[in-house]
């Protein structure tokens, strides 16, 4: 028996990264699409439907016209589509080999492959991150060159502020985002950042070697309903501990990072963010619906 549809449009282009205009095009031209309805009267959407997204994605991908692409998708799904584990594991080893040698072009071209079959969220946790911990581990050991690591870093930042674009706007929960001075090390800041907009949320975005005066004066001004502060190693807490501690009391204020520990987060009265970046913003997100407002 088919799925019962339970997301809408808006759910549904997040997890696809297709827009929504070009949904509503396939389900009116194509019948993509087999949207439920609920009491309300909105159309709901199925996991079946994401795969049928996806489908469409993946033969768009391989050069077929809009229309026969969409009749290989309601025939055979994404599974069949070439949408498997194999072409993402393919598109993976393409992305790294890319970024390796330089090849913008085609890094760019493996990266809309992977956004084709994948959420973003599933996209951020299960290649983006890992890979650069590995390629941070590969320059520890002297595998991989400063300019090979500065490239890739570039590269993917740039590509993620671009799934970033507009996500201050709305009128969800906001959080207010930033690296302590002397930070340089943002990318899994910004990853959170797009894992709290899929949920909803509005971003402001401080950045790397934020002053912690600059910090506490936008968290007053803005009255943001969560602060997060990532940081890469301990030191860069330690070094603001008091000022993290003040800038609690203006915002309910979380840590995260490879330099959060709990006992940072406790002495600065903040919440550890320690689980990977989809698991904390539904749990940020529950809180809020809740009216927990998670503290230590």
């Amino acid at each position: 028996m088919a799925d019962a549809g339970h997301l809408r449009i808006g759910e549904l282009s997040r997890r696809t990264g297709t827009s929504v205009d070009s949904l509503r095009a396939w389900e009116r031209r194509y019948g993509l699409l087999s949207p439920d309805r609920s009491d309300g009267g909105f159309r709901l959407y199925s996991d079946e439907d994401v795969e049928r997204v996806r489908a469409m994605q993946a033969h768009l991908h391989d050069g077929l016209a809009a229309a026969e692409a969409a009749r290989r998708a309601l025939e055979t799904g994404f599974r069949e589509a070439g949408g498997s584990d194999d072409l993402v594991t393919q598109s993976r080893r393409e992305l790294v080999d890319a970024l390796a040698s330089f090849a913008e072009g085609k890094a760019n071209s493996a990266l809309d492959r992977l956004l084709g079959a994948l959420s973003v969220d599933t996209l951020l946790v299960e290649i983006v991150l890992p890979y650069l911990h590995e390629l941070g581990e590969a320059w520890a050991r002297g595998n991989a060159s400063v300019a090979q690591e500065h490239f890739a870093s570039n590269f993917i930042r740039g590509r993620l502020f671009g799934l970033a674009r507009g996500w201050g706007e709305g009128a969800g929960p906001h959080a207010l985002l930033a690296c302590p001075p002397g930070e340089q090390h943002d990318l899994g800041l910004i990853a959170f950042g797009l894992t709290l907009r899929n949920r909803g949320w509005r971003i402001t975005y401080l950045g790397q070697d934020t002053p912690l005066s600059t910090l506490e004066q936008e968290a007053r001004e803005l009255a943001p309903d969560r602060v997060v502060v990532a940081a890469s190693t301990p030191e860069r807490l330690e070094d603001v501990l008091a000022d993290l501690a003040t800038l609690g009391k203006a915002a309910p204020l979380s840590l995260a990072g490879a330099g959060a520990s709990a006992e940072l987060a406790g002495k600065a009265g903040a919440m550890l963010l320690e689980s990977d970046p989809v698991s904390e913003a539904e749990r940020l997100t529950l809180d809020l619906r809740t009216g927990s407002r998670s503290r230590p």
